[in-house]
């Protein structure tokens, strides 16, 4: 039960609903029992013409001797004993469903909710994880897990969650009065519902195996279909229909047959649970037959109604036999969405550090050294960025320039040395507060599928609408704006697929004016325009830059010809440092590059 702790932790918040639930559960089986249990008073008048049973010791039929009181017992009066017993039946029956309802009516709500806050912690935890977990997953694959494994779970585990303590309560309270009315017929049964457990467990066994299978089966195919509706205009212009379409039909083949084979064991249980429940009843009403026969141990109106209250435990064995195959299945989701919400923070927050209001002074790199998975990607990184300043980070592809960039925002953090600004570790502030003085306007424009007023305004929420149309001029947006149908209420469509990418460019360069932060990081923002869209960023850019501390990152060297200091990287080190002229002067690996790029 060790992979279901977490269901458990959600329940924990709940005890006075799960108190209540069990409760009413409790009540509706005592009705229940009653309500069946009535029928062997009927049985009993209908067969010998007498309202009870004979003297005897046994509680169980001294409660049902009790129900019908001693007028009953008057020999004239059979016809009205018979409609007092219906009338107490149908009575039972009643309460046996109003408190089945009520147990429903706390219980499905509390299911939903822990379904909600399952998929709640999983988003939350997604934006806690560090830039680089991502790396190393698909994003197809993790949508699966949100949403296929999610869904896993709400059908086969939360859903089966009433059966969890509806159905073995029944069957212990069952069991209980059946023991009441005959001690050695009940010890018999008890000897053979283990072997039914065994056959069942036998058969369900595999189902978290191929769930498995089936959960990464599922999330290939979704990562797949993602990556097609991301490179639609590729795999078009080359052809590759044929390729992609034999892919997906691989992988949707390959999880039809996952399906299959945990159909074919989910669907046994059923069925087979059912034939040794008839099974386990026929011999029962052998044993039981043969003891009212024999002796006459038990009264066939006793047994009869024996057989009736048995009968009771036969559903809920079966569907307690389907709600174990089912957490067999959703064991696997459960481990899967586990992996994500396990998976350690490696770049943690720190609510109780210091709160970085101002940018005074400088940032500094001493001696860093950044890793990943044993590979060095930094190293021997010693560099001071000034305030007012700008930085320009240039290299090959590799050499560690976004890398470097991303330790600022502590996107990664640094596997040895340190960041620093104004003189304190950058890990001793708090996370949310660092990154409330950067803004990052990255190659690829990042937007969101809403308003143009409304990305703009993403990281300053409260600004009004002269505050917008203000960053727009600065960032050279506001005009192609202002012609777009609805201006500044344009919907731009999924990752602002509406707009050129000029114009996706100059949205993010505003967002980033709006928020007006005290340091920049600009990486690689004009490298995938046009020469008119690049010179219309670049103005922006150079607006934007102005008073404010910037580090660029960027492999068109004619952009970055004024910076304060320009840092060139090969495979992760510092290789030359200088103005643009001091670079050319120096005859190095900067003055190859920009020999290579006629930018002289």
């Amino acid at each position: 039960m060790k992979q279901y702790a977490r269901i458990f932790r959600y329940l924990k918040a709940y005890k006075g609903k799960i108190a209540l639930y069990f409760l009413f559960i409790v009540l509706s089986i005592i009705f229940s029992i009653v309500s069946v249990g009535m029928l062997m008073p009927f049985l009993q008048l209908i067969f010998t013409g007498e309202g009870t049973f004979k003297a005897t010791n046994n509680p169980a039929i001294q409660f049902f001797n009790n129900m019908l009181l001693d007028s009953l017992k008057d020999p004239n009066n059979k016809v009205p004993v018979l409609g007092y017993i219906c009338i107490l039946m149908i009575s039972f029956i009643i309460m046996k469903n109003l408190f089945l309802y009520l147990s429903y009516y706390i219980l499905n709500p509390l299911k939903n909710t822990i379904v909600n806050e399952l998929r709640q912690d999983l988003y939350d935890k997604v934006l806690k994880l560090p830039i680089g977990f991502f790396t190393e997953k698909r994003k197809g694959d993790l949508m699966s897990r949100m949403t296929n494994d999610v869904g896993e779970v709400e059908g086969s585990v939360v859903g089966t969650l009433e059966g969890w303590i509806r159905d073995p309560l029944t069957i212990i309270i069952n069991l209980t009065v059946l023991f009441l009315i005959s001690p050695q017929l009940t010890l018999f049964i008890l000897i053979l519902i283990p072997v039914l457990g065994l056959v069942i467990g036998r058969v369900t066994k595999s189902l978290k195996r191929h769930s498995e299978e089936a959960a990464k089966k599922s999330s290939d195919a979704l990562s797949t279909l993602e990556e097609t509706l991301g490179g639609l205009r590729v795999i078009k212009a080359f052809n590759v229909e044929r390729l992609m379409r034999s892919r997906f039909r691989k992988n949707n083949e390959e999880l039809l047959h996952a399906k299959n084979h945990i159909s074919y064991r989910r669907d046994m249980a059923s069925p087979l649970s059912e034939v040794m429940g008839v099974m386990l009843f026929t011999i029962v009403l052998y044993y039981g037959g043969r003891l009212v026969l024999q002796n006459e141990l038990l009264e066939a109106s006793v047994f009869l109604g024996y057989l009736a209250i048995f009968y009771n435990i036969i559903n809920p064995a079966k569907a307690l036999s389907t709600s174990f195959s089912n957490m067999r299945k959703g064991a696997a989701a459960i481990g899967r969405i586990e992996e994500v919400l396990t998976a350690p923070i490696t770049v943690d927050d720190n609510p109780n550090g210091k709160q970085l209001t101002e940018f005074r002074d400088k940032i500094e790199f001493r001696n860093v050294r950044f890793a990943y998975d044993d590979a060095v990607i930094l190293d021997d990184i010693n560099l001071t960025v000034q305030k007012g300043k700008t930085i320009a980070l240039v290299g090959s592809s590799g050499a560690g320039k976004s890398t470097l960039a991303d330790l600022v925002p502590r996107f990664h953090d640094v596997t040895s040395g340190e960041v620093l600004i104004d003189g304190v570790n950058i890990r001793d502030y708090s996370l949310h507060s660092v990154r409330s003085l950067m803004s990052i306007v990255t190659q690829e424009p990042i937007l969101f599928n809403d308003t143009i007023a409304h990305n703009i305004a993403l990281g300053h929420q409260e600004a009004t609408h002269d505050q917008i149309v203000e960053a727009a001029k600065i960032a050279n947006a506001h005009e192609f704006i202002t012609k777009k149908e609805n201006g500044y209420n344009y919907n731009i469509g999924d990752r602002g697929s509406k707009l050129s990418g000029g114009e996706r460019q100059r949205l993010t360069i505003a967002r980033a004016v709006l928020k007006n932060p005290p340091i920049l990081i600009l990486d690689e923002a004009t490298s995938s325009l046009d020469t008119e869209s690049e010179r219309l960023v670049q103005d922006a850019i150079n607006n934007m830059m102005m008073n404010r501390t910037s580090i660029v990152i960027a492999h068109r060297l004619s952009t970055i010809r004024h910076a304060d200091e320009i840092i060139v990287l090969q495979k992760g080190k510092i290789v030359e440092r200088g103005t643009h002229e001091q670079l050319l002067s120096q005859g190095g690996f900067y003055k190859k590059l920009v020999e290579m790029q006629e930018v002289r």
